[in-house]
């Protein structure tokens, strides 16, 4: 581990205040670079990193879809997150869509009283289709059953037996979509879950079912949710991730029966301290010979 010592870091996106302090506490002074998702680290930066000093790539967050990391291990570069972090942004989303909160609050400002336009549903005994399990579905899925919603999910490295343990019927995904009223997705935007939700799973589910993004753009087939939305397969949709980030194309982003948000799931001051310090801390553990939150350290480190 002593040639992964870290001494001096980069940060190259807008981190809180503590990050910055914990490392010059910490630091004597670029062995690492600290992104959160507007900095891409490509192949081609991590291998000119590589044959230099850089040991490690920090983000703070959880997604490191804007790093190579396949590239970072090949150049003995370790990947780093924040696997702590928590963002349920689902669930107020969730509540929005159903009871058509922002378009009732445009309505209003617009300085119209129409009630009859607005009409919702509640979420009590619907079915919430959890698409992965991992620990933000996890937590999506426990407060959702407070509301009493009936949970499915899809995960393929989760068990039966652990999803049955917080009440989830785990369930191929053939067959959740016929069940599901919503379906929110929390996985990684690669290669097996690109457009995962596309034409094909709109005509399997209910007509009129509700899709909710807040992992990453292009797990949702944007065209198909528009098609589906227009011809009535879609009841609704909640986006607060896109495929293009800001989207150039707001034929989603404006559509009256879609609320969309500018990527806020882990916007708030709480969760941006928390990372912040979490990246922070886990590079200090590092130096001491302490391994967290780091994503590829058995192909880094014999």
């Amino acid at each position: 581990m002593t040639s992964y010592k870290i001494n001096k870091v980069l940060i190259a996106d807008d981190i809180e205040q503590e990050c910055v302090d914990v490392l010059k506490q910490s630091l004597p002074a670029h062995d690492a670079v600290i992104v959160r998702s507007a900095t891409k680290i490509t192949a081609e930066l991590v291998e000119a990193g590589g044959k230099g000093r850089l040991r490690l790539v920090g983000r703070a967050g959880t997604g490191v879809d804007n790093i190579d990391v396949p590239a970072a291990s090949k150049n003995g570069v370790l990947v780093m997150n924040t696997p702590r972090e928590l963002s349920i942004g689902a669930l107020e989303l969730s509540a929005s869509l159903s009871r058509h909160v922002a378009q009732a609050d445009a309505s209003m400002k617009a300085g119209k009283w129409a009630r009859k336009d607005y009409m919702g549903e509640e979420v009590y005994g619907r079915t919430l289709a959890v698409i992965g399990l991992g620990r933000i579905g996890r937590e999506v899925a426990v407060r959702m059953q407070a509301f009493g919603m009936t949970v499915i999910g899809y995960d393929p490295v989760v068990s039966k037996e652990d999803a049955a343990a917080i009440n989830i019927e785990s369930l191929p995904l053939e067959q959740i979509w016929p069940r599901a009223d919503y379906i929110t997705v929390h996985v990684p935007l690669i290669p097996a879950t690109e457009n995962l939700i596309g034409d094909e799973v709109i005509s399997k589910c209910k007509r009129g079912v509700r899709i909710i993004n807040v992992a990453r753009g292009g797990i949702v087939d944007e065209a198909a949710l528009l098609t589906g939305l227009e011809d009535g397969r879609v009841g609704g949709a909640a986006l607060d991730v896109f495929l293009e980030e800001p989207p150039k194309d707001r034929s989603l982003a404006s559509h009256a029966r879609v609320i969309a948000t500018p990527h806020l799931g882990a916007s708030t001051i709480d969760a941006q301290l928390r990372v912040a310090s979490e990246v922070a801390e886990n590079i200090v553990a590092l130096n001491k010979g302490t391994l967290l939150g780091v994503l590829n350290a058995k192909d880094v480190i014999a």
